[in-house]
């Protein structure tokens, strides 16, 4: 790695700043509630960006560009899918998840709020949550250390090896010392970044193609199929793209997002910021893939790795029309990507071990000095599991992602809809919802029947399963009535009782 390189140096500075803003967050971290859900005190700007942030991972700068410069806008299903299932996302269940959480006991995780929410006494909601978390955000995480690493490999020249080692490290730090403040502060730092770079690379690419009417001709002039929303597309493939939207209502680590918040006065502002940013984003990454065709269609000579690995593309546009300066805060957008994405996940799998294993079976008594450290400490272990599964070089982000989001999805999404929609649901309906969805992710997947994303098999399936065994059960206690008519109540009149200090 040459330290005098413009890129390196804008990479280094980038990434002693995001250590900075940890080591800030420290001075505010004091018990267990700020470590893993910031003591509930995000603005809706902080709260938006975050949550953006979180859920655009390496894949944004990385997997949708290449799939596009692959196959064409017809990979865009997936991008309108995501964007109609986010609206709902904030429209039905931010609200509600962040008043009902402070409700059911202040719930910091989502283990922690099915326990109350459904009284369950017997802890089966807790363990089986904290499992899921635990499997599926192991190989989530894993993406993420493989888009550093391709990043890292690529940029600097180093070893697959290496590179992952280098791209991990660069977001342990800050997570390990500032926790879920420091996260959602480097989230914003990082959403402003990833929003730039994909306003200007397409625009820069698109001029170098000719302009758009120059580019959109070179593509046709290729191959028509490049341009046609349709083309090699199927309804079960259309469905399939579109079912990625299912995902968001069973993410943990979007969801403590809405459960950061100051109150849920701030979601309805925090809603028109991420999904404007959203939108924005999403369309700048498919931009970079389409007009990355016109491009290097032009310069064949220039394609390189791009040819080998299409999600490369980003990177090597990057590299190769911009000044070396610009091209290293264009390239910081791809860390800034994985890091917050990465850096989320981290935090939601140390709080299930430490909020959902360790303080509740081995050490109730637990200081919250101690449950912080031992947070830290979570943290370690869980990279360090990550970066072994991510240790095969042959790994593709999209591929990673598609299966951890499929998991979530369909074992926790059903689950928190319901729970926070329909009074009726009961502890065994969520019980048999949240096995059954993550099963038949595992199952379906190994399987690939018809061609379906195993999403939609699991999201429906966890649905029936919820009614089928809450109906056969007998009706909630009076107490989880009353909680829920409390939470509408909230939804319809927001008391100033549920609001804390505000964080921007």
């Amino acid at each position: 790695m040459n330290f005098t390189n413009p890129t390196t140096i804008t990479f280094v500075i980038y990434i002693l700043a995001m250590i900075g803003i940890g080591f800030a967050a420290w001075r505010y971290t004091r018990d267990l509630s700020d470590y893993i859900l910031g003591g509930r005190s995000l603005g809706s700007f902080v709260t938006a960006m975050s949550a953006g942030a979180s859920d655009m991972s390496g894949w944004l700068l990385l997997g949708l560009p290449g799939a596009v410069y692959a196959s064409g806008i017809s990979e865009s299903w997936i991008a309108i899918g995501l964007i109609i299932g986010a609206w709902f996302n904030w429209l039905m269940v931010a609200g509600r998840l962040r008043v009902y959480t402070e409700i059911t006991q202040n719930a910091l995780t989502l283990p922690d709020y099915f326990t109350h929410r459904f009284e369950d006494r017997s802890k089966l909601l807790r363990v089986l949550a904290a499992v899921v978390i635990l499997i599926f955000f192991t190989i989530y995480c894993a993406s993420g250390m493989v888009a550093g690493a391709r990043l890292f490999e690529q940029t600097f020249g180093l070893s697959y090896d290496v590179a992952l080692w280098a791209g991990a490290a660069a977001t342990i730090v800050y997570v390990f010392v500032g926790g879920f403040l420091a996260v959602s502060w480097t989230d914003t730092v990082q959403a402003t970044l990833m929003i730039f770079a994909l306003l200007l690379t397409p625009v820069m690419v698109m001029v170098h193609a000719g302009g758009f009417h120059d580019a959109v001709q070179a593509i046709n002039t290729l191959d028509v199929k490049y341009s046609d929303l349709f083309h090699g597309t199927t309804t079960i493939g259309i469905i399939s793209l579109m079912a990625w939207g299912l995902g968001y209502m069973g993410q943990p680590h979007i969801l403590a997002r809405f459960m950061a918040a100051s109150s849920v006065k701030t979601i309805p502002n925090a809603r028109r910021i991420g999904m404007t940013w959203m939108v924005v984003t999403l369309a700048g990454a498919v931009a970079v893939g389409y007009f990355g065709i016109a491009y290097f269609s032009a310069h064949p000579d220039q394609a390189g790795s791009v040819q080998s690995n299409h999600e490369t593309v980003f990177i090597a546009l990057s590299q190769l029309l911009f000044n070396p300066w610009v091209a290293g805060i264009l390239l910081s957008a791809i860390l800034a990507a994985v890091m917050s994405t990465l850096s989320c996940q981290l935090l939601v799998s140390s709080s299930a071990l430490t909020e959902d294993f360790y303080k509740v079976f081995l050490r109730p008594q637990a200081s919250q000095k101690e449950l912080v450290w031992i947070g830290r400490l979570m943290v370690l272990l869980v990279s360090i599991i990550a970066i072994v599964i991510a240790r095969d070089p042959a790994s593709k982000v999209l591929g990673l992602v598609g299966y951890a989001w499929a998991g979530f999805g369909a074992a926790f999404g059903p689950v928190v809809i319901l729970s926070l929609l329909w009074p009726r649901m009961t502890r065994n309906g969520a019980l048999a919802g949240m096995l059954i969805g993550a099963l038949t992710v595992i199952i379906w997947r190994n399987g690939a029947w018809f061609g379906l994303y195993e999403m939609v098999p699991g999201f429906l399936m966890a649905l029936a399963a919820i009614v089928l065994f809450s109906l056969m059960d007998k009706a909630p206690s009076v107490r989880m009535q009353q909680d829920f008519a409390r939470m509408e109540v909230e939804m319809t009149n927001p008391s100033t009782s549920l609001t804390q200090t505000v964080v921007e």
